[in-house]
């Protein structure tokens, strides 16, 4: 029925050895070799990526060390320019204060004066109306 020729077999195993010998030494080790730097590299970017992650964590931290030292800052900042305007603010509402209780003081004792010299014309001009009521009553 079938005849297999033990030659042709064993020249068939030996060509297909051939080859795989051939596509082992030019395609697989190679391909291999390919396969294992890409895997290294791979790796190697993994452990960059960490590496930089980390560096980013740590200016990211020291960025807000910055933020917060400058918001401390700020508040300081902020504190001695409200003590400074409360202190002009201070000093010109004492001086304003100042000012009117001595306008005040002139204000009363010019009243003062006033008042003692319409008194005085008054007193001087007692006797005038003292006759001018009484010519009227009399006209009357």
């Amino acid at each position: 029925m079938l005849d297999i020729s033990p030659i042709l077999m064993l020249s068939s195993g030996v060509v297909f050895l051939l080859i795989l010998a051939g596509l082992n030494s030019c395609l697989f080790k190679p391909l291999l070799k390919h396969m294992d730097e890409r895997a290294e590299s791979i790796k190697q970017d993994l452990i960059n990526a960490k590496s930089n992650s980390a560096d980013v964590d740590g200016m990211l931290a020291e960025a807000n060390d910055v933020i917060a030292a400058a918001k401390k800052e700020a508040v300081v900042i902020r504190e001695q320019a409200y003590n400074e305007a409360k202190e002009t603010a201070d000093a010109k509402l004492i001086a304003a204060k100042s000012d009117v209780d001595t306008r005040y003081g002139v204000f009363v004792t010019e009243l003062a004066d006033e008042t003692k010299a319409l008194k005085e014309s008054l007193v001087a001009a007692m006797p005038q109306f003292n006759e001018s009521v009484k010519a009227k009553l009399k006209s009357i």
